[in-house]
């Protein structure tokens, strides 16, 4: 396992309160990128029907921001090492506030996707700066689950408070201040790293620009070949095509990292330490898992409960509430004691319980009989397993590597939202043409018929996600090392909570 170098002066944590104030900082900005993958899908119609692009277009809403992001977060979170943290932090805060308002005031639909792949860009530089930040300011055991529980707490809930957050401007104001509304996060956030965060020194070191390339091109065309496989199918040149460059791509990526030495854009130990691989894949698995559930739960309250944007929102508020408890409990209490190899299983099985539950939705379902239940215990699954997910993958790395290994993190979710996402509407979008093909006697099929078809697609997705969780709780199981530390022993120090031999 890599040790935590020694602070240097500038990377040492700030004293006292200023420390809570960096986390207050940090989560701000968390919050803004990762509700922004959701915060603008629930206002779509209202976009759609204003700026006027096509059913077949709107995905790329969506598709531009993920294709960016995932694209330049590696570039994003070695910028991170070499320049600076405050600077790579306060430069992405204010480039994603600027293309916000550029989407915002969108008048055509070119415009707004534009706008979306500049906040992409721009997140890729911010969200790994981050995580880095919070990395190399809390080094105290008991301080750092506290600050991982809030950070990972909001990773989880981010999406779900898009949902809420989104439902309510689209209602009450306009769409477009569903992007506005970064432009309040960013100042917040600029101001708060103006002031709390202590300048450091990037590394002497060349960037990549190979490495970059290589790795950058390979996760784009992995993004965009899976957000074709619905539009397109899977047997279309324009999926597999992208899919199979991809593999091409990364796997050269690889070769150049092993040769690169210090100078790799991603240095190989970072990701395989066993912990932290286990980690990553927990966090690909819970991104998959969980914007589908997010994207077919909305689907069906608006279109089978009759809800509005801001209701729909407000229906998932409960989840968010108990998944920041159960981020607290899980870091403060359960982590420390237990460590990933128990902890991050069990809040991947419990995500899968929640999902199982919801498979049994139909069409005279109710919201507290049927629906609550299920996002209640996805919510205790979720606050259990990413907090500890993204502590275990960014513990014992060098202060040097700090920014790449939190590059790793976002882009594990993210990578894993795009994939997830793309996945499951594919299934869902087939298993409702098999069922108007199978049960339809008319043509058009009566809206009975269109109706069951509907419920069939979102629970066939509900289904295929709760599997995703339970195999990734399983190969987590084996992934993770045992946790043998005694009570008490620092984290990250040789043989302590969550260390590797």
């Amino acid at each position: 396992m890599s040790t935590p170098s020694a602070a240097h002066p500038q990377t040492a944590a700030p004293p006292g309160a200023r420390r809570w104030w960096v986390l207050a900082t940090v989560a701000t900005a968390q919050l803004m990128v990762v509700l922004d993958v959701s915060i603008v899908n629930i206002a779509m119609p209202s976009a759609q029907a204003d700026l006027g692009f096509s059913d077949n277009d709107r995905q790329w809403i969506v598709t531009a921001y993920a294709l960016a992001f995932g694209a330049l977060l590696l570039l994003g979170g070695r910028l991170s090492d070499l320049l600076g943290r405050r600077l790579t932090f306060i430069t992405g805060l204010i480039g994603f506030a600027g293309a916000s308002a550029l989407g915002g005031a969108a008048q055509s639909f070119g415009m707004l996707v534009g706008a979306r792949a500049l906040q992409g860009a721009f997140g890729a530089v911010l969200a790994p700066a981050a995580l880095s930040v919070l990395t190399t300011t809390f080094t105290d055991p008991k301080e750092r689950s506290r600050a991982f529980g809030v950070f990972g707490g909001i990773a989880g809930a981010g999406g779900a408070i898009g949902l809420l957050l989104g439902g309510f401007l689209t209602e009450h104001l306009s769409w477009r201040w569903t992007l506005y509304v970064n432009l309040v996060f960013a100042v917040l956030a600029v101001v708060g790293g103006l002031t709390f965060l202590r300048r450091s020194r990037g590394r002497a070191q060349r960037l990549d620009v190979v490495g970059a390339v290589l790795g950058g091109a390979g996760l784009f065309a992995l993004v965009y070949g899976f957000s074709r496989a619905e539009p397109e199918g899977w047997d279309s040149p324009w999926t597999w095509g992208p899919l199979t460059a991809s593999v091409v791509l990364l796997l050269a990526f690889v070769a150049r990292q092993r040769q690169a030495g210090h100078d790799a854009l991603l240095p190989l130990p970072v990701v395989v330490d066993r912990n932290r691989g286990a980690a990553f894949l927990a966090i690909l698995v819970a991104g998959a898992g969980m914007f589908g559930a997010f994207l077919f739960g909305t689907y069906f309250m608006q279109t089978q409960l009759g809800y509005s944007p801001w209701r729909t929102g407000l229906a998932f508020l409960p989840q968010i509430l108990v998944l920041a408890a159960f981020a607290q409990l899980g870091t403060n209490v359960l982590l420390p004691r237990w460590g990933p190899k128990i902890l991050v299983p069990i809040g991947l099985a419990l995500a899968g319980v929640g999902l199982a539950l919801l498979v049994g939705v139909g069409t005279d379902s109710t919201y507290a009989a049927h629906v609550l239940p299920g996002l209640l215990v996805m919510g205790a699954g979720m606050g259990t397993a990413m907090p500890a997910a993204i502590q275990t993958a960014t513990l014992g790395v060098d202060d040097d590597h700090a920014g790449v290994a939190s590059a790793v993190v976002s882009t594990s979710q993210q990578v894993g939202g795009a994939v997830g996402t793309a996945l499951l509407n594919t299934i869902a979008t087939s298993a409702a043409t098999a069922y108007v093909t199978t049960n339809a006697t008319t043509n058009p099929p009566d809206p009975g018929v269109l109706a069951q078809a509907a419920i069939t697609s979102y629970t066939t997705a509900f289904g295929y996600s709760a599997g995703i969780f339970a195999v990734g709780a399983v190969v987590t199981v084996f992934l993770f090392r045992r946790h043998r530390a005694p009570l008490g022993t620092p984290l990250g120090t040789p043989g302590g909570p969550l260390s590797t031999p």
